[in-house]
């Protein structure tokens, strides 16, 4: 059997270490996965801006945006009341006025720890903390 060269060792103990100190990749959640996460909790995404937008998803399918804390956010209706449900493997939601009473869908990667990645169906991305 042919030794190694140190080089080839090298090399080989150098992407070792890399694998080893990257994150582990997001689970996809499924749509009942979702619903256990979400449901009765408060999500609070995170913007570019350092501010954390809460919004209470309920059980009973209403969710609540509340920004009138927010300075930055007094463009938009202070506080709506819009609708989520699970459609396949996707979180779903509709506001009245937010986001010009659009539809949108969204996949949900969990990270571990009360935190998760989101991807809407138009290609935005973000994440959120779950929990008060």
């Amino acid at each position: 059997m042919p030794v190694p060269s140190t080089r080839k060792l090298s090399l080989a103990i150098v992407l070792a270490g890399c694998a080893a100190a990257m994150p582990a990749k997001a689970a996809e959640l499924s749509g009942p996965e979702i619903r256990q996460l979400i449901g009765g909790e408060k999500v609070r995404l995170s913007t570019p801006f350092g501010i954390a937008l809460p919004l209470h998803y309920r059980e009973n399918g209403i969710v609540v945006g509340d920004v009138s804390g927010i300075s930055a956010a007094r463009m938009l209706a202070p506080r709506e009341e819009g609708r989520w449900w699970i459609a396949g493997n996707s979180l779903c939601q509709k506001w009245p006025s937010w986001y010009d009473g659009r539809q949108f869908c969204f996949k949900i990667n969990s990270l571990g720890g009360g935190k998760i990645t989101w991807l809407r169906d138009d290609g935005a991305s973000g994440t959120a903390r779950i929990g008060p």
